[in-house]
């Protein structure tokens, strides 16, 4: 599980030629409902270690959030071979996470 989110977004063509497992989680470091989601998202992730997790700091003006139309914080992407599977948006349980990755790491 990565703990820090990227200052710097990569571009969206970078992300869709990711091959395999990618979460995306979309947030904020200042964010309550993000700090709120680490320890859910980091028990859902355990047993997924094929899972890459990119945590992008989103914001105004940002274009890779744009892209993917994120309103709330945190929003989940769960994306295999650079097409989205599912997403949670403020997810508050870890069940629910574990699911989602579960499609994805298959």
């Amino acid at each position: 599980m990565n703990h820090q989110y990227a200052e710097q977004e990569p571009a969206r063509a970078d992300v869709d030629a990711l091959p395999g497992p990618l979460l995306l989680e979309f947030g904020s470091p200042w964010c309550g409902y993000c700090r709120a989601a680490q320890p859910l998202i980091e028990q859902a992730m355990q047993g997924h270690d094929g899972v890459r997790h990119l945590k992008i700091a989103d914001g105004s003006g940002l274009s890779l959030g744009r892209s993917f139309r994120i309103k709330l914080w945190p929003t989940l992407v769960f994306m295999k071979d650079g097409s989205e599977v599912a997403r949670l948006v403020r997810p508050g349980d870890a069940g629910v996470i574990g699911e989602a990755l579960a499609r994805i790491d298959a």
